[in-house]
């Protein structure tokens, strides 16, 4: 059986890094819409975002329900959320689409080690991140579709964006 503990690390950091997808995708909206005009990556990018706020919601009720102090780096994940997003796609639609498969790769890894520690007394919160893991895999694969690639220096931006989100994930699992 999994600790109460471990619980609370599992929604707090899941509740971080949703509303923290949330943040890229609103960066990347917002350099859409005032200095990089692609209509197709904006409806794309419009329609994964539904997904996260979605995601965003079901940890912030499970933050509140289960009485769970958020991350006290919020106001900073939301900063550098935002700022990721807007650089990424001012770099334009193949950076853009890398920052989405960075992040998800990462979040694959996470919910998956998450999901093979929740045992059945966690049985809807672990259908819940098994859903969100699918939702994820599928932004990664659009993101593939649309563009994304690891050649030349966007290998650089790929472990940047990765070593970054992990450190995220450690930070706000704990504070």
């Amino acid at each position: 059986m999994i600790s109460r503990n471990k619980i609370e690390e599992f929604i707090r950091v899941d509740h971080a890094g949703e509303r923290g997808a949330v943040k890229i995708y609103e960066g990347q909206l917002l350099a859409l819409n005032t200095l990089v005009k692609n209509e197709d990556l904006k409806k794309k990018i419009e329609e994964m975002k539904v997904h996260e706020v979605e995601h965003c919601q079901f940890f912030e009720n499970e933050i509140r329900k289960r009485n769970i102090k958020p991350t006290k780096f919020l106001p900073l994940w939301d900063l550098l959320g935002v700022g990721l997003g807007f650089g990424s796609t001012l770099l334009g639609k193949k950076a853009a689409m890398l920052c989405t498969a960075s992040v998800e790769e990462v979040i694959d890894k996470h919910y998956l080690d998450q999901i093979n520690q929740l045992g059945p007394e966690e049985k809807e919160l672990k259908k819940k991140i098994t859903k969100f893991r699918n939702d994820e895999l599928d932004h990664k694969d659009i993101a593939y579709e649309e563009g994304a690639t690891k050649k030349g220096l966007y290998s650089i931006m790929d472990k940047i964006i990765k070593t970054s989100s992990k450190i995220a994930i450690n930070i706000s699992e704990k504070i």
